[in-house]
Parts: C-alpha cells; structure tokens; sequence
C-alpha cells in the first residue's frame, strides 16, 4: 500500500520498519529516507518515550517520604512533565496530602487488573494520582498466595500492559516503611530509588536496611534498581548531629548525596490545607529545596538522554554526552565521631 512522505509529500511504499512512527498523540507519520524522519521528528524520532520510575523507599517510618513523593511529581509536573504518583501505602497519605480519593485504588490495578489510567485522579496539570486506602491490606494477602516466582513482579505487569511508561515522563512510587510484598513489587518495576533520610543516628541504620534490600531484590529477583540519591531531610544545620549525619552521607555517598531538605514547618502544614509546598507556600525554604531536587531530576534526565542521542555539533563525536552539571551537593568531609560511618557498610 503505498503512502505520502509526512515530510515531503513524496508517494512510496513503506519497506522498512523506520518508514512509520505514530507520535504522543497517537497520529501516524510515514517516512520516504532516514533524512525525512531526521527533519520531520528530530533525534527523538529514533528513542521510543519511556517514563523515568523512581522509587521513594527507606524502611523506616518518619523520613519524609510521601512529602518527598508529592512534591516532588508536583514540582516535575509544574515543569509540564506528564507525571504519575502512585501510593503503595495502606495509610494513604498521598491521597489525604492532595485531597483526592480515587474510585479504584492500587488494590483494584494489582488484584482486579484494572486499567492504571482509569485508577488514576487527574489533581493537577500533568499530574495523576493512583491513590492507596486500607484495601492494599488485603492486596497483601492476595500476593502472598500467588506464585512465588511471580508474586513479586504483578505491579510491573499490570502497568506494562497498559504501556504506562508510554504514557508519562515520570513514574514516582510512594513506598510504605516497611519490606512487605507491594514495596517488592515496587522494587521490581523502579529503575532507581531515592532514600530520603533523617538527620539522625537510625536514620543511617535505615540507609544501611534500605542498601541490603536493593542487594537482595538484585540477588533473589533479578532486577538491577540503583540507588540514585540520598535525600537528607528534617536538616537542622544548628545541631551537631544533623551537621555530621550529613557528613557521613557525603563521605559515603559523595555526589549522589544531594542537598539537604532543612526543616520547615510549611512542608508539615501545607497537607493540611491540601496543597503541595509550591502552592502554599511558594517562597519558603522548603519550596526553595524541593524545587533544586527537581532541577537534580531534570538535570539528571537531559544528561541521560543526551548519552543516548547522537550529537551533531562540530567537535563532538556521536553519542557523547556534553559536559553539564554534576549532582549539587557540597564536597565530602572527614567523617565525625558521633554519626559512624560503619554503620552504612553493607556486607
């Protein structure tokens, strides 16, 4: 059957599989030459759009993670990326910090195979939410009588199915503080986590649980998740132990230890009042930290995608990526005496 060039109008018949490309909006192009895809889409014509998935995880309650979770695919979706938010905590936190309650939760994606895109709450431009309610309690349940061999892997399937990475720029999973079935499952659809981590003695403990558990999902379920960044919050630098907590994280972390979320009493109002920290409280300083982790995420991303798309400017060679900015995070010091810092050796 033969077809009209979307680039220059030229009538051929499509042999090859680069001759078609359906874009975002679901429209077909057809292309006579490789130079005709080039003008038509661009580098991107040649790299499917696939959603980043990041995982907010630490095993220990009280870090910040939902606060992490919601700002932070609020502050990408500001920046119009197509973002999902997804709870796998049966407290629902994420739901009650947006003020949303969806008909169907995670619970009816994971048991019943819901369609992901009917479960989520369109709450804001570009951002969707799949809330969690006490159900997952029996979504637990539920996995656990699977087989072992798939229980773990049921989320990625339902979400695959439905080509969710298709459909987003950034998957952001909020994880419950504990190692249950669901932050496996989580586990096995993120490609990267951020630990977000109180500046205290535990906390580093937790760090130290939250390492062993990716090692794990690495060794019994044969999915590689790396730890992209280590997010300190609740950061007081007027104490001592916050000011060598964080030490000890960029020692041991160096530049994927970002820069702390300082303590601030908006980010624990804004909840209340249903609101992400940009619109209640624009100007404070945790609006001013969560929007640089943003930036970290952007920055990230472009680095990423430029090693991975050839570049035609005179003097550098295909597929190099251009010099950017690193990670922002202050260099490491000499670690203190009262955070230890074997604490974060994992075996």
């Amino acid at each position: 059957m033969e077809k009209t060039c979307s680039s220059c109008g030229q009538v051929f018949r499509p042999a090859f599989v680069f001759q078609i490309a359906v874009t975002a909006d679901g429209e077909p192009n057809h292309f006579c030459s490789l130079e005709c895809r080039t003008a038509r889409l661009g580098a991107e014509g040649y790299r499917g759009k696939r959603a980043r998935r990041i995982a907010i995880l630490n095993q220990k309650g009280g870090t910040g993670k939902t606060t992490t979770a919601v700002n932070l695919a609020a502050g990408l979706a500001e920046r119009e990326n197509d973002c999902l938010l997804i709870d796998t905590d049966a407290q629902g936190n994420v739901g009650v910090s947006l003020g949303v309650a969806g008909e169907q939760s995670l619970y009816h994606v994971i048991v019943d195979g819901a369609d992901p895109c009917d479960a989520s709450v369109p709450v804001r431009q570009h951002l969707d939410v799949i809330t969690a309610d006490s159900t997952l309690a029996a979504a637990e349940i539920w996995l656990a009588r699977q087989h072992p061999d798939q229980r773990w892997k049921i989320m990625t399937k339902r979400l695959n199915l439905m080509q969710v990475s298709r459909r987003y720029d950034y998957v952001i999973i909020d994880c419950g503080p504990s190692l249950n079935l669901l932050n496996q499952n989580a586990l096995s659809y993120a490609d990267e986590v951020i630990i977000p981590v109180t500046c205290d003695y535990l906390a580093l403990v937790g760090v130290k649980q939250v390492l062993r558990t990716i090692k794990d999902v690495e060794r019994h379920l044969g999915h590689a998740v790396r730890v992209s960044a280590v997010l300190p919050t609740f950061y007081d630098g007027r104490t001592r132990l916050a000011r060598e907590v964080l030490e000890t994280l960029q020692g041991h972390f160096k530049h994927k230890c970002l820069e702390p979320i300082r303590h601030n009493t908006r980010l624990a109002e804004a909840p209340s009042h249903k609101k992400t920290i940009f619109e209640y409280a624009p100007v404070s300083h945790g609006a001013k930290d969560y929007s640089r982790v943003c930036d970290w995420v952007l920055t990230t991303t472009s680095q990423v995608e430029a090693t991975l798309v050839p570049d035609s400017s005179p003097g550098t060679s295909p597929g190099h990526a251009p010099p950017g900015p690193r990670g922002a995070s202050p260099a490491p010091r000499p670690r203190p005496d009262i955070a230890r810092p074997e604490v974060l050796e994992v075996p």
